[in-house]
């Protein structure tokens, strides 16, 4: 795709505004960012023209290689208060590897208007959960069997691949329904979204080399002026967020952020539709 560079430069700065809003949220709400870079980049890019077609695939899979970097910084955090589970980890990671190898292959399968579709069904059913569950809601006693645990981390491994979201949007609340600690399901959701990233970034760009149409600067479907302005500024503004977040009243949170979603998602959906 032949551009001045006026335009990249442009791009490159609306990127990073994106990125200085999905930082502060992520801090401010807890969740990973790529559950809103994602469909505000799928907008970025139609704004900028970019083939319909390949717009879901680019907003994924640069959304997921914004992950790498963030994921390392959020690990240290959480290691440093204890709050990643060993020996939980041990035995999921390798059945979200699969659930990521799953994720791929869908990926390359279905055109954009599936990863649209899984996006937008998959926002709202967390948009839901975060609308209309009550805080603390734990209706399971416990983490199941080995098996079902095993089927769970494949599932988030698979959909989040797909989505171009780390580990913590649907590893938190699956956790957080059986009756895991919050504050260590979300330090080994940190370890599970670098899991989940890296190898889906790669996979996107392996997936999408040599497409016609892509934006200049690509490798694949990884747009990198993209990922190092949305990189840059969300580190900068996500410690913002988190302090921010102890401010305001925690279930006033998850209903903007539920409310947030459940627009996107709707937004999303119907441009399918329309």
């Amino acid at each position: 795709m032949s551009v001045s560079l006026s335009v990249v430069m442009m791009f490159a700065l609306v990127l990073g505004l994106v990125g200085c809003v999905s930082g502060f949220l992520a801090g401010l709400l807890g969740v990973g960012g790529g559950i809103i870079v994602v469909p505000v980049l799928y907008h970025v890019l139609a704004f900028f023209e970019i083939d319909p077609a390949l717009r879901a695939h680019i907003a994924v899979g640069t959304s997921l290689a914004t992950i790498i970097p963030t994921s390392f910084q959020s690990i240290r955090a959480h290691r440093a208060k204890g709050a990643v589970d060993g020996a939980l980890l041990k035995l999921w990671a390798p059945f979200v590897g699969v659930g990521v190898l799953i994720g791929v292959v869908i990926a390359v399968i279905i055109p954009g208007a599936g990863l649209t579709a899984v996006f937008g069904i998959v926002a709202a059913l967390v948009a839901g959960y975060m609308l209309f569950t009550p805080e603390g809601w734990h209706p399971v006693a416990g983490l199941p069997a080995r098996p079902a645990q095993a089927a769970m981390a494949t599932g988030i491994g698979a959909i989040s691949t797909l989505m171009g979201i780390g580990g913590g949007t649907l590893t938190v609340p699956t956790l957080s329904i059986c009756s895991y600690p919050v504050r260590r399901a979300v330090g080994t959701a940190s370890v599970i979204g670098l899991i989940i990233a890296l190898p889906g970034t790669i996979g996107y760009i392996l997936n999408g080399w040599g497409k016609a149409g892509l934006p200049v600067y690509s490798l694949g479907y990884v747009n990198l002026p993209g990922m190092i302005a949305i990189v840059v500024s969300s580190m900068w503004t996500a410690p913002l967020g988190a302090r921010a977040a102890h401010s305001i009243e925690p279930r006033h949170l998850r209903k903007l952020f539920g409310l947030f979603l459940a627009i996107t998602s709707a937004k999303m959906i119907w441009d399918l539709i329309g």
